[in-house]
């Protein structure tokens, strides 16, 4: 939905709560999805999305809930009754309960749980006691599994059984009497094969698989390359835990885009949406950056200071100063984005370093030799602003440290001053000449 129909759907809705028009919500709801509620909750009052809440069906709640981020919905459920949190709690997806769960205090959340079905409280428990980031964080309890020994007949038993309550019933996952993962059976083929035969001549033995704490970005990496439509989530013993599908990997690579986006902007993650997020929250997360920055610029006061003497003799030098670190920084910020990127996407490692450095100082010298009719120091400095902004995300990775700490900002403080040098070293040597 555009940003105006957003809008024009907002200022609707807002004016049948105003007229305490229900029957109006209700037909709304006819026509908007889970997905559309959840873009116009945020933008409403406490009071106005206390209203709604009343007013829409109560199957769709959960699935509004489950579109809204997870610090949205525990927000939610903190303003109904305890009884009313966990009945909505029950219908929604476990992993993504899960996650709202984790975001209430903990006392509330066990006021909660105990009001719930002790199966589905149970779940929920069990689903929390993983790391959010973990490969576990994001699977699902809720996936079709059959002995190895059943028929092809028992399986789709089981799908019809658990067809309403299973994530997906693409994949049917064999196990053995321990819950080891054996193989997977495709519904395509078990659907086409006679219903006598035992799933283990059926299944595919070597399945994909991923380990409970892995993190959740390798898994959401695994299932879009492998182009498969779940995940088995195994613990150390080889032991289905759950599976991951195709929505949960959305939420975690655009969570992850997000993240280093603003990791490469100079600030930490706020891990709330920007509408959501104070002001104290704003300054906390990108004070520390700024800091860090603000002193590390410090050194380009003192290159200015150490060639004092070139700057008098030639005060022109000065003027085209802005001019030469704001080229370099520019250069280094385009080229670590795009390294970074790269690493994201797994389509360079440490191992490449050599060959990205001597593809970067080539980029680096054809840019610096157009841009030369400006002046021979432009073409240092774009060379040199490559050679760092390509060398150093591959470098701190290999040293385990997020590649996407290596923020513009950073690059561009590291390359002014350097670039200054530069700059400086070349003038004097000419002044010399």
């Amino acid at each position: 939905m555009s940003n105006a129909q957003t809008a024009e759907l907002l200022t609707e809705v807002q004016a049948l709560i105003r007229e305490r028009e229900q029957d109006g919500v209700r037909g709304l709801a006819e026509r908007v999805g889970p997905s559309e509620w959840a873009d116009l909750v945020p933008k409403l009052e406490p009071n106005e999305v206390a209203v709604l809440l009343q007013w829409l069906p109560d199957e769709e709640i959960p699935q509004l809930l489950e579109e809204l981020s997870p610090a949205d919905a525990a927000r939610i459920l903190r303003t109904l009754s305890r009884p009313e949190a966990a009945e909505l709690l029950e219908g929604m997806d476990p992993d993504d309960a899960a996650d709202v769960v984790e975001r209430l205090p903990d006392d509330e959340a066990q006021e909660i749980l105990v009001r719930m079905r002790p199966e589905d409280a149970s779940e929920l428990r069990d689903l929390s006691r993983y790391a959010p980031d973990s490969a576990a964080g994001i699977m699902t309890p809720e996936f079709v599994a059959v002995a190895a020994d059943a028929t092809a007949d028992a399986a789709i038993t089981a799908i019809r059984r658990l067809v309403d309550e299973a994530e997906t019933v693409n994949y049917v996952y064999v196990i053995g009497p321990d819950r080891t993962l054996l193989g997977v059976l495709s519904l395509y083929r078990l659907l086409l094969s006679p219903g006598t035969t035992p799933v283990r001549e059926l299944m595919a033995p070597s399945t994909v698989r991923v380990q409970a704490d892995a993190d959740r970005e390798v898994a959401a990496r695994l299932l879009t390359d492998r182009n498969l439509l779940a995940l088995p989530v195994v613990d150390d013993q080889d032991h289905l835990l759950g599976i991951i599908t195709e929505d949960d990997v959305a939420d975690v690579l655009e969570a992850e885009a997000t993240e280093d986006i603003e990791r490469l902007g100079g600030s930490e993650p706020l891990n709330v949406p920007y509408r959501s997020s104070s002001v104290a929250l704003l300054v906390r997360k990108r004070v520390l950056w700024l800091l860090l920055l603000f002193i590390a610029e410090a050194y380009t006061g003192t290159v200015l200071r150490d060639f004092q003497n070139e700057l008098t003799q030639v005060v022109a030098l000065s003027f085209f100063i802005p001019l030469l670190i704001g080229t370099g920084g520019n250069m280094g910020s385009q080229t670590v984005t795009l390294i970074v990127r790269a690493m994201a996407l797994g389509e360079v490692s440490l191992r490449d370093m050599a060959w990205i450095v001597f593809k970067e100082v080539r980029v680096g010298l054809l840019l610096g030799l157009v841009m030369a009719v400006v002046a021979l120091t432009i073409l240092a400095i774009c060379l040199w602003s490559a050679t760092v902004a390509a060398a150093l995300p591959l470098l701190l990775r290999a040293l385990r440290i997020d590649p996407a700490v290596v923020s513009a900002p950073l690059i561009t403080t590291l390359v002014d001053g350097t670039g200054l040098i530069i700059y400086f070293e070349i003038a004097r040597l000419m002044l010399r000449l």
